[in-house]
């Protein structure tokens, strides 16, 4: 076998990103826009040690379940990286994603079928979009998987239209300006990214562009276009690293943050606070996080990972007391202040890492009765999972974007006496591959019982 060789095969199954896998000799390729039981015929790429990747030549027979679509760009990208499967295989492959990676674990336990989203398309509150140069012009898209290369998209598809109208505006209104696009590779050129939140029910919109260095736009007409902007802010970012915002911000227009309702309640946003991107799947979501934390009015929780304070917010007044505590400062600022604006004067947060302010809490004698946590992809640090359990909490109610570190935190769970109750799977991000799980544990001893 050797690249650029083509096969004709059968599709057998689907990778956890959603690509076809098939087989040459008994040698696993990884195929894009390809679906189980298909027959295709597909050319090498690519051929690693272990596995190789291909690409789609033609479809030969097709799955009773594919979606056609005339525009590739969402599977090229990977911004709906699943697109081409019918809505209901959909949730059948996320639940089967959640069940595998609990059994690699040595975890045998019965899923809950995924819930499902009413709107499946369209449905992002936030989009953070790449400016790059294109044929010789300032160009907006999103980036061809696995590479920093551009491809130009104006209808982004699962993003809230709004947003999509509003990216090329203002893209049109930097042309038009004559702003450079950043170049990767030399390292010059003004902008790196537009950010852009829309609150789901209050429609107000907040645009941040992310610059190397300040620059004054004329946004009156944009403005004037687009008159639920609220905020509009530059992002200053001088260095190489991963992350999208840079260190500085400056307010052009408006105030720093946006207002959301969330479950009855009001929620100020700030650039660079978490917000889950599907505001009518988190009100789903946080709504049976609370069925499982069967909540009494005595309870002492704590919101690990707490953003603006939505998790704690939404049930202060049917608990005792609330702490909660994040990393990030402008978020933290952002919870008291939803404090106040909810009348909520028994929510206490603070700036810091979950597992360092978790110890020093049960040292001061705090002794939680429900813990929430949303962690990160990366999952929980192991000496919060140990903190956590020591103050034996009657459930810890656990919120994942990643099954597979979730499945490893549960095992270090009852390797400390916890015992798995609930698994519920919410579909947040349809069209991708990507799930949202619930998971509920019980407090049942350091002997198991």
């Amino acid at each position: 076998m050797k690249k650029n060789e083509s096969f004709e095969v059968e599709v057998l199954d689907l990778t956890h990103e959603g690509m076809g896998v098939v087989r040459v000799d008994n040698f696993p390729f990884f195929v894009e826009n390809a679906l189980v039981g298909e027959r295709i015929r597909f050319k090498i790429v690519k051929i690693g040690k272990n596995f190789g990747f291909g690409k789609v030549e033609e479809i030969l027979r097709k799955s009773p379940f594919r979606v056609e679509s005339n525009d590739l760009d969402f599977l090229r990208t990977g911004i709906a990286d699943i697109s081409h499967l019918e809505y209901s295989e959909q949730l059948k492959f996320k639940k089967k994603q959640v069940e595998t990676v609990l059994s690699k674990s040595g975890i045998e336990f019965a899923v809950e079928d995924p819930i499902a989203a009413k709107n499946i398309t369209a449905y992002r509150n936030k989009a953070q979009i790449p400016v790059r140069n294109y044929k010789g012009q300032l160009e907006t898209g999103f980036f061809r998987k696995n590479s920093h290369n551009l491809i130009p998209i104006e209808d982004f598809y699962i993003q809230d239209k709004v947003i999509d109208q509003l990216i090329v505006a203002v893209r049109d209104q930097l042309r038009k300006e004559n702003l450079t696009a950043f170049n990767e590779v030399s390292g010059k050129g003004l902008v790196r990214n537009i950010v852009i939140r829309r609150a789901h029910k209050t429609g107000e919109i907040m645009l941040i562009l992310v610059v190397s260095k300040s620059i004054k736009v004329n946004f009156d007409k944009l403005i004037a276009t687009f008159p639920d902007i609220k905020s509009i802010q530059l992002s200053i970012k001088t260095d190489k690293g991963n992350a999208i915002f840079g260190k500085k911000f400056e307010l052009l227009a408006g105030q720093k943050f946006i207002t959301d309702e969330l479950l009855g309640k009001k929620f100020e946003i700030s650039a660079q606070s978490f917000y889950q991107v599907n505001s009518e799947q988190a009100e789903i979501l946080y709504q049976v996080a609370y069925n499982y934390a069967d909540l009494k009015p005595s309870d002492i929780i704590i919101d690990a990972y707490s953003g603006i304070g939505t998790v704690g917010i939404c049930v202060a007044d049917k608990v005792a007391k609330v702490y909660g505590m994040e990393v990030i400062p402008e978020a933290i600022d952002n919870a008291n202040l939803n404090s106040k604006l909810n009348h909520v004067d028994n929510a206490h947060y603070v700036v810091g890492t979950a597992e360092d302010v978790i110890a020093k809490w049960l040292a001061k004698g705090i002794k939680p009765d429900v813990i929430f946590v949303d962690p990160p992809r990366k999952g929980l640090d192991e000496a919060f999972i140990k903190a956590s359990s020591k103050s034996e909490p009657r459930c810890i109610v656990y919120i994942s974007c990643n099954p597979a570190t979730l499945a490893r935190d549960v095992v270090r769970f009852q390797e400390l006496g916890y015992y798995l109750k609930k698994v519920q799977p919410v579909d947040l991000f349809p069209q991708t591959h990507h799930v949202e799980v619930i998971i509920m544990m019980t407090y049942c001893g350091r002997e198991g019982k």
